[in-house]
């Protein structure tokens, strides 16, 4: 199928345009009657209204032959809302449906914005990860299926929640999809096959690279609530998104345990700051991982953030008889194989075809054929897992230890104790020195594990 994709080439650019909430948008929603089993009547609940949810609700409405409606939606602030509500209505206006007394905004926001759906619609979980179990569980237990976003949470304790949430997602029939797209790529699917048939030889390595250019970030502006201010920032702070290396990171990583069909068994890295870097953040700007799996053989991840260096967004692999190119800039499906092991598109031997859609289409297209055919369908067991690698990759990182899988998956650390009951009254769980910096790993003697 052949669709418009209104996500490229990154949902972060969805919204444009600016508006206002007016005074209705407290109002708590109140649950419709539960509408039949396989219906294309979908309604959906947005909650998270950044470039990430927005980017999902038109994905969810372009879905061919279906009848997605945005129904409600739910954010911290009211900027952003109103910003994600006038760029969904005027773009979709045949599919948003939200009047004022179905925005909602609060760290209780979401509750009010699922209570306004049917067991069987769908609650768009995109806020970022610190709450992202808190989300789900309440979903799941109104019957209502999920879209979660990546990162599914900061910590191994909100990793061990999210897949106990995942077992009764399972058991009550309710359906969760998950934000590492990827896996649905039609083009990554078939050259996994060949690579399973032996084309390129024996697998031997994977090297997976997202190296850009970086923003530093500034000293908080006095006059703003300090919690309010960091999950404004949330790529910054590792309690509230997972830090930006696992934002950026875990598509890669998820990739390579695809590509090895499993999980790493004990990872090692380095990273650091620029020089005389004036970053207030909690992030690094380098990361670099070799990653080991169950067969001996290796993952190579690097991240890097600074200006004026040589970039690139891309995994490849090296079999034993030739190499392959797996993901290209963006999450594209640039897909190759070659006639050597240098991955150089003159010595290009074949290449997939252009996909139909992009991975954010794909992956909800086969989601809603899975409500429409009442099929299966649980990403939660694997997207964690590969969640629980990406922060072995960060922790290796971050506390300059070889980290294998038992130490991640064995551990309950959590960045912060309870956030379900969080208001805007909680005290931030970082704080800044007097420069305006956050506390940022020192490997030796930095705990997350």
């Amino acid at each position: 199928m052949t669709t418009t994709d209104p996500t490229n080439p990154s949902r972060r650019r969805f919204l444009k345009q600016t508006g206002t909430i007016t005074t209705g948008a407290m109002l708590a929603g109140i649950a419709p009657p539960v509408h039949p089993g396989g219906s294309d009547d979908i309604r959906l609940a947005l909650i998270g209204c950044g470039g990430r949810g927005s980017g999902a609700v038109g994905n969810a409405v372009s879905v061919p032959g279906g009848t997605a409606r945005l129904w409600a939606m739910a954010d911290l602030f009211e900027d952003k809302l109103s910003r994600s509500y006038n760029a969904l209505s005027k773009r979709y206006a045949d599919r948003v449906e939200v009047p004022n007394d179905r925005k909602f905004l609060g760290f209780d926001a979401y509750r009010h914005a699922i209570d306004c759906l049917r067991p069987g619609d769908i609650a768009l979980c995109t806020t970022h990860a610190y709450c992202r179990p808190t989300h789900v569980e309440y979903a799941v237990k109104k019957g209502v299926n999920v879209f979660m976003e990546k990162s599914f949470a900061p910590d191994p304790a909100g990793l061990h929640r999210m897949l106990r949430i995942g077992e009764l997602a399972q058991k009550s029939g309710v359906k969760i999809a998950t934000g590492l797209m990827c896996r649905h790529s039609v083009a990554r699917q078939e050259l996994k096959k060949r690579i399973d048939d032996g084309q390129i030889g024996d697998l031997q390595l994977v090297r997976a690279y997202r190296m850009s250019g970086g923003r530093p970030m500034q000293p908080r502006k006095q006059k703003a609530n300090e919690l309010a201010w960091q999950i404004r920032h949330a790529g910054n702070f590792a309690w509230v998104s997972s830090g930006r290396f696992i934002e950026w990171l875990i598509h890669q990583i998820d990739e390579c345990c695809w590509l090895y069909d499993g999980w790493p068994v004990a990872v090692h890295g380095m990273g650091g700051r620029v020089a005389e870097g004036k970053d207030c953040s909690q992030n690094l700007d380098i990361y670099a991982l070799e990653y080991t799996f169950q067969n001996g053989k290796k993952a190579i991840v690097d991240c890097r953030f600074m200006n004026h260096c040589y970039n690139e967004f891309a995994t490849y692999v090296q079999g034993t008889k030739c190499a392959a190119q797996f993901s290209g800039q963006t999450h594209k499906g640039t897909v190759r194989i070659f006639d050597n092991q240098f991955t150089d598109k003159r010595a290009m031997h074949w290449a997939a075809d252009a996909e139909p859609c992009s991975p954010w289409q794909a992956e909800w297209n086969d989601f809603l054929e899975s409500l429409r055919e009442d099929r299966p369908h649980n990403e939660t067991k694997r997207s964690v897992h590969s969640n629980f690698a990406a922060i072995m990759g960060r922790a290796a990182v971050h506390t300059g230890k070889i980290v294998s899988w038992n130490d991640v998956f064995g551990s309950k650390f959590a960045f912060v104790a309870d956030v379900d009951h969080m208001t805007m009254d909680t005290p931030a769980p970082v704080t800044a020195d007097e420069q305006g910096r956050y506390p940022a790993p020192i490997p030796g003697e930095w705990v997350e594990f």
